[in-house]
């Protein structure tokens, strides 16, 4: 970015009266919500330049960039702000927990909201969105990722590698297919969760967003030119 560049962004930013604005950082892949900081003019312009996260601490005063100590850094996918100028979204792709707790997410502590009881019932949620299972799969997968939880099945499979998702992959596209040539829906349909599960499993470990997968379906659709997706 340009000096001019950089001077008409600090200019469209409505900072307040400490110099500072928040900043709220999404993880790119999964779109869960990391945490909330605080950026002033020095630590956007190393933001910008650097292209990962620098803030404001306020409590010690100083300049801070996330994951310096920890190695848990933030790789800036992109950076906007909203309409009135007095907020950032930063997106990123998140390397380990993004909170000093250990978390993933600083925002841990769930609070019941009356009138959404129904919300939590299987059916309620499949009727609100068909697909928000999977949207709920990619933010515990992508948990896991960062957090690395001790006797979890997802963890181990991180822990080993790509070579052992690939390897569960292939094994559970080739039971999906028994299951098929059985004409057994019941276990089809087990089978088909456990593929779709590894699938999303290594979409995490390369990095690729769900929501890219499905953009390609999308761009696919309608177009009589290709065998695929007709």
């Amino acid at each position: 970015m340009t000096k001019n560049n950089q001077s008409e962004l600090i200019s469209s930013i409505k900072w307040d009266d400490a110099g500072l604005v928040p900043a709220i950082v999404q993880d790119a892949q999964s779109k869960e919500v990391l945490m909330m900081a605080y950026m002033n003019q020095e630590s956007l312009k190393l933001s910008v330049e650097s292209g990962v996260t620098w803030f404001w601490s306020r409590s010690r005063n100083e300049l801070w960039n996330k994951g310096a100590t920890s190695g848990h850094t933030q790789r800036i996918t992109s950076l906007a702000y909203d309409c009135d100028g007095d907020t950032l979204l930063v997106k990123v792709e998140q390397k380990g927990p993004a909170c000093h707790t250990g978390r993933y997410s600083c925002f841990f502590n769930s609070v019941q909201v009356a009138g959404n009881e129904a919300a939590s019932s299987d059916t309620a949620a499949a009727s609100a969105d068909r697909f928000a299972t999977l949207g709920q799969l990619e933010s515990v997968i992508a948990e896991r990722y960062a957090e690395r939880p001790e006797g979890s099945y997802t963890s181990y499979l991180f822990d080993k590698g790509v070579d052992k998702i690939l390897k569960k992959v292939g094994e559970e596209a080739s039971e999906v297919i028994i299951a098929a040539k059985n004409k057994d829906n019941d276990e089809l349909r087990s089978e088909t969760g456990d593929l779709i599960f590894h699938l999303m499993v290594l979409l995490r470990e390369r990095g690729l967003p769900l929501d890219d997968v499905i953009s390609e379906i999308h761009s696919r659709h309608g177009k009589p030119t290709t065998n695929k997706m007709r």
